[in-house]
């Protein structure tokens, strides 16, 4: 068994003894035969970020194959706002390399995501997953490379005050227990998520941590590791499933949601990305940031405004977007700086082996760190629509690849100050400012909407109804209106909760 292999935590890959990417129809069958599977459910990803669910009771074997061949019908209307319930009918077909076990599932359940296609058996053009992989296809063929993504999904954990260990308000950054409260919770849902195929890098308590109306409110993160962009998504998307149930079970709440409450830390989901040609990082080039990478972040100053309308989806959005909470409020970019939208966090390229430094017994270890550089956009929350975003991000990146000055906006818009600082208000003015509202991100969509239709990634229709939601907020004065209301702005909050 090969080191990627060995000590895999998801359970399919353990029993079958090859990786997720080569299962067949053949291997979840003898999975499902051979441990005592009684279930299967399809999962996919509808209009409102969730995963919805069908569940199948398996009668016989020629059944069994039958649904893993075939699919199923679903009706799309309900699913999606495109689509007209005259002709709503889709198939869902299983891709059996996102298989899983249903952890929950009182009955043994195997598990798997779905694409959707139309009735001709087409990839339905404006599917969530399919626009991400369109988008995947025409960054590697504009590029010759692939786009790699991860996530930092941050969350917050509600349950009652014991009043035991009060934590320091603000303060929970990689604190550890009796402090932090849900620290299990977070290493559980870990512990899932991996045996659902979840590539994870790790786990810590964020810096959000208050107590209110005798309620604690402790805020969470699980990081990725990079790995194809349609695989990220997937893994998201499971994760978020995945740590909702888990609450459930354990009588916590949870939210994604972008803003809790004035003053406090809101849940972004930052997205780091590489771009990898034949299993090998171009981040770097003689231990400095290279010109693919940089010609990618010029895409993503270029495209910041509209990416905006897949990552920040509803108005409390726009209420983490603001000055001093880590949180980007301009188009800038900068080495290890938060106050940017796009960082670039530490690379591992200090020449020193600080493994041997560390540990006086090692030998050399001679490690690729070149592998671990990526960067960082700042901007998404938890309201994101995880497909749409990639896709979004992906279309960018390529587009620093097609324009001609893409090294030239990368260097007018590389920032290596904090630019909230009043000593560097002018670069700070110099800087275009991302959307501040729903509306103006539509407005920012419709002025680049062209350059995420060319090739064929978004849809037109896709992108129309992405407009027509964002505009129907009409929240163009919105976080004026509840900046000083409190009350306000705790009805939007509750509203939004759940969102994604």
């Amino acid at each position: 068994m090969t080191n990627e292999l060995e000590m895999s935590p998801n359970l399919l890959v353990a029993y079958l003894g090859k990786p997720s990417s080569e299962f067949t129809k053949a291997d979840i069958i003898r999975y499902i035969r051979e441990n005592n599977i009684k279930m299967v459910n399809f999962m996919y990803p509808a209009a409102d970020g969730r995963l919805k669910t069908l569940n199948f009771v398996i009668n016989n074997l020629a059944y069994l194959d039958a649904i893993l061949t075939c699919g199923e019908r679903v009706d799309g209307s309900s699913l999606f706002p495109f689509i007209e319930a005259g002709s709503s009918d889709l198939y869902v077909i299983p891709r059996f390399k996102t298989a899983f076990v249903d952890p929950f599932a009182e009955i043994p359940t195997v598990a798997m995501l779905c694409s959707y296609f139309n009735k001709d058996g087409e990839p339905l053009e404006s599917s969530p997953e399919n626009t991400l992989k369109k988008a995947c296809t025409a960054f590697n063929k504009v590029t010759g490379m692939e786009f790699y993504a991860m996530g930092e999904l941050e969350y917050y954990v509600i349950a009652p005050d014991s009043g035991l260990f009060p934590a320091s308000d603000q303060k929970g950054y990689h604190e550890s227990a009796p402090y932090a409260k849900f620290n299990e919770f977070r290493t559980q849902s870990m512990a899932y998520i991996a045996q659902a195929g979840g590539q994870i890098k790790y786990g810590h308590s964020e810096v959000g941590n208050f107590t209110i109306d005798g309620l604690v409110y402790e805020q969470n993160e699980i990081e990725f590791l990079p790995v194809a962009a349609e695989d990220a998504a997937d893994q998201l998307m499971i994760a978020k499933w995945i740590i909702r149930n888990l609450a459930y079970q354990m009588g916590y709440d949870v939210t994604f949601a972008p803003k809790i409450t004035a003053g406090k830390a809101g849940s972004g989901l930052h997205i780091h990305m590489k771009i990898v040609k034949d299993g090998d990082n171009q981040m770097l080039e003689n231990g400095i940031l290279s010109q693919t990478a940089r010609k990618a972040i010029a895409g993503m100053m270029e495209m910041a405004p509209s990416i905006t309308a897949f990552g920040n989806t509803n108005p409390t959005s726009y209420f983490r977007l603001v000055p001093h909470q880590e949180a980007p409020t301009n188009v800038c970019w900068g080495d290890r700086n938060r106050s940017v939208l796009v960082r670039v966090p530490l690379g591992w390229s200090a020449k020193s082996d600080m493994c041997k430094l560390a540990n006086p017994l090692e030998t050399e270890s001679n490690y690729d760190t070149k592998q671990k550089q990526t960067v960082e956009m700042r901007s998404p929350d938890g309201s994101a629509d995880i497909y749409q975003l990639l896709a979004g991000l992906a279309v960018a990146c390529r587009h620093g690849f097609e324009i001609e000055n893409a090294l030239k906006i990368a260097e007018n818009t590389y920032v290596n100050v904090n630019i909230h600082h009043a000593e560097n208000a002018d670069k700070l003015n110099s800087l275009a400012q991302l959307p501040d509202n729903c509306v103006a991100s539509a407005a920012a969509l419709e002025k680049q909407r062209a350059i995420y239709e060319e090739h064929n990634v978004f849809s037109p229709l896709m992108i129309d109804g992405i407009i027509t939601k964002l505009r129907s907020y009409n929240d163009e004065n919105l976080r004026a209106e509840v900046q000083d209301d409190q009350e306000k702005m705790l009805a939007l909050v509750n509203k939004y909760f759940q969102c994604g």
